[in-house]
């Protein structure tokens, strides 16, 4: 009896820890969702209304500012003479909020206009690490797809060496699911990436979904028109725990370079991508 008093207590106890837990966890999440989307409105007033002194307290020492054109500026460079941004206040449109512990995305859209904006959790409070501006095609692009069937980068090898096991456990996942790209694949595309995954290009007319995408390397298969990703030219990680934040340059097999912003997330022991913006930038050279 004693035995099973004491099996008894210790699984209430166990019972009762659990659920502490996963109450610290949820109230934590509250919090930190409640802090971005201040720290947001906040941004988005003092960028409407351009004023550099205000700006200054919200932007991380790496942060990075890129325009519809695919121009990117740093803090310095938005403090000296703050760009007018493409959706103004803001006012009136759709937002959309998503915290993954230590980073915050905000996504924001007005027809083909789309801004993305990845908040970061500091010592000092949430910082702004990036601002991402897309303007897509007004109609669905003539090109089906790159016409490369052989991806050596980055499906094989990139220019870039992960300063731990993390970062280079998102290299494995990103090469495993642009090599599902070019097989078109999507059955071993689709693990590597989040039920919520949003891909914004401005070589497309709409936002692009999971399922989007997928049924799209279906049609290609069929079709059997090549689409090897464009190779990447240099990238940068920002980690904050479970989840990194990729900023990469990529030159297309044919076109002008494109600007790109990442997010990965680490669920369920793996490594996913979330979010993918996408920004061809005008004044480069075509390839």
């Amino acid at each position: 009896m004693r035995a099973r008093t004491l099996r008894f207590l210790a699984l209430a106890l166990f019972t009762a820890g659990l659920f502490l837990s996963i109450t610290a966890r949820n109230t934590f999440a509250a919090e930190a969702d409640q802090a971005v989307s201040q720290a947001d409105r906040k941004f988005v007033q003092a960028a409407s209304l351009q004023n550099g002194s205000l700006l200054a307290r919200m932007l991380d020492d790496d942060f990075t500012w890129t325009d519809a054109d695919g121009k990117t500026l740093t803090s310095a460079e938005v403090l000296h003479s703050v760009p007018k941004p493409i959706l103004g206040d803001e006012s009136g449109i759709d937002i959309t909020e998503r915290t993954y512990g230590q980073v915050g995305a905000v996504t924001a859209s007005r027809g083909k206009v789309h801004v993305l904006r990845m908040w970061v959790q500091r010592p000092a409070g949430w910082r702004l690490l990036v601002y991402h501006e897309v303007k897509q095609l007004d109609e669905p692009s003539k090109f089906a797809g790159t016409g490369v069937n052989d991806c050596q980068n980055p499906c094989k090898g990139v220019p870039f060496q992960p300063a731990n096991a993390d970062e280079a456990a998102i290299i494995a996942s990103w090469q495993a699911l642009e090599t599902g790209v070019t097989a078109h694949d999507a059955a071993a595309w689709a693990p590597h990436i989040a039920d919520e995954f949003v891909q914004i290009s401005s070589n497309s007319d709409h936002p692009i979904t999971k399922a989007g995408r997928m049924e799209t390397l279906d049609k290609q298969k069929l079709s059997g028109v090549g689409s090897a990703p464009s190779p990447l030219v240099s990238a940068k990680m920002f980690d904050f725990g479970d989840a990194v934040i990729m900023t990469c340059l990529h030159q297309p097999y044919s076109g002008k370079p494109v600007h790109v912003s990442r997010l990965w997330i680490k669920r369920d022991d793996k490594w996913i991508m979330a979010i993918s913006y996408q920004t061809t930038i005008q004044a480069g050279t075509p390839k």
